[in-house]
């Protein structure tokens, strides 16, 4: 049996390992932290165990929903149809169907006209690498016009890319317009939203229980500290002092952390690794004693606002998961180099909590539980103009070696349905 490590426990890490036990490989898998699971892992908020950062299943993602089953959780899965809204000129407003659309008093009709127009193209596009070669602001402001730019889209590209949407391409936008028409792509005559019950923490027992019990080798506490190449194997070091050798060796992480600790590639490969720019995020999460609106997800697109938007799972998980209460988080997306990232968790706190409660002023402290905030530096790779062609191969130059990561998700956004695509499609491939 063909030995082989994982470097990275995260979801990806996950399902290459258990497609390789699958395949009949000795597979051992390697974790820097406490636990697997990675952006998709747990913590504890007050007495409440959920997500440390927010997360939904579509029911038109098919790749999640088989992971789902082979843990055995498909029955705890639940559906629910939920709502959107956008806050706009310090006004909430519903937008979760057509009338509430031409209702939507930021923009006139011919604005409406156009933006409906715009999604429309986009969801009618499918040579997609063409738009990679076009800056996100030229194509929707061609679509969309200016006033639609300025007052719409403007405001949420800055909150999801900050000024990195400057050198962003037109595909970031496709991909984000493909992913909400999904279920018309699989038949679906709606899309609902989902989520099992206890959260990613009952996914993750399961599909740890499962790789245990696939043959798969877990260890965590095991941050690397260089791979290279030794004779005819490939050689890791691990900064506890321990050296393994092994025929094939997978690492998950994140570009340039994989091109840091790597020994021996040629020049290009470093190159293009280290050029993979990565957007992080900042997220605060708030267990509240009521909700505070009817929406899953509130879009604002007023730029002085601190946080990207505001997710309710109260609108969507049954809030006996949450002991009566309602859970939201407060993201903010930005690289790690940027100021805000640096921010102490009660800075950043005082700051959302003072943006909240002016957007929702029946809101007050005493209405909060428990509050935590949490950070990851790399989130999703930014979709920069011509991005498809920068990437290198994730077979490497090292004989053995092999980069699987979420920066090679080149025609979607990130989301765990697409990471656990890739990874399948990856192996299929290379395996």
């Amino acid at each position: 049996m063909k030995k082989i490590a994982i470097i990275g426990g995260g979801i990806m890490g996950m399902t290459v390992a258990l497609r390789l036990a699958e395949k009949g490989y000795a597979v051992n898998l390697y974790e820097a932290s406490e636990s697997l699971g990675g952006l998709t892992s747990v913590w504890q908020i007050d007495d409440i165990t959920w997500d440390k950062f927010y997360h939904v299943v579509l029911l038109s993602d098919t790749f999640t929903r088989k992971i789902i089953g082979e843990t055995g959780l498909e029955d705890q899965a639940r559906w629910v149809e939920t709502k959107s809204g956008f806050y706009s000129g310090g006004k909430l407003h519903s937008m979760s169907n057509l009338i509430e659309f031409f209702k939507f008093p930021p923009i006139n009709l011919i604005d409406k006209f156009r933006l409906g127009l715009t999604i429309f193209v986009a969801s009618k596009i499918k040579d997609w690498k063409r738009l990679e070669k076009i800056p996100v602001e030229n194509w929707l402001r061609k679509w969309s016009g200016k006033n639609t730019f300025n007052k719409i889209w403007l405001p949420l590209l800055k909150s999801k890319l900050g000024d990195n949407y400057k050198e962003t391409s037109a595909s970031f936008i496709w991909a984000t317009i493909q992913r909400m028409y999904a279920a018309r792509r699989t038949g679906l005559k709606k899309e609902m939203f989902g989520y099992v019950e206890g959260g990613y923490a009952s996914i993750l027992e399961k599909f740890q229980e499962l790789l245990i019990k696939k043959g798969v080798k877990i260890h965590i506490f095991h941050p690397i500290e260089k791979i290279r190449r030794a004779g005819k194997e490939v050689e890791v070091q691990f900064k506890n002092g321990k050296t393994e050798t092994f025929p094939k060796v997978i690492a998950t992480i994140p570009s340039s952390l994989f091109a840091g600790l790597t020994e021996g590639l040629q020049e290009v490969e470093y190159n293009k690794l280290n050029e993979v720019q990565y957007v992080g995020v900042v997220c605060t999460s708030l267990l509240l004693r009521k909700q505070i609106s009817p929406y899953y997800v509130t879009n604002i697109t007023d730029e002085d606002n601190p946080f990207t938007g505001i997710i309710e799972m109260g609108a969507l998980v049954d809030k006996k998961s949450f002991k009566g209460h309602s859970l939201i988080y407060l993201p903010k997306y930005v690289k790690a180099i940027d100021p805000f990232f640096q921010k102490t968790n009660e800075e950043v706190e005082n700051i959302f909590l003072d943006a909240l409660f002016r957007m929702y002023p029946h809101l007050s402290s005493d209405d909060v539980v428990a509050i935590k905030t949490t950070r990851a530096a790399n989130v999703f790779a930014l979709p920069t103009l011509g991005y498809s062609k920068k990437l290198t191969d994730m077979k490497t130059t090292i004989e053995g070696l092999y980069i699987i990561n979420s920066s090679y998700i080149t025609n979607s956004t990130l989301n765990v349905n697409d990471t656990v695509q890739l990874a399948e499609k990856a192996i299929a491939r290379y395996f």
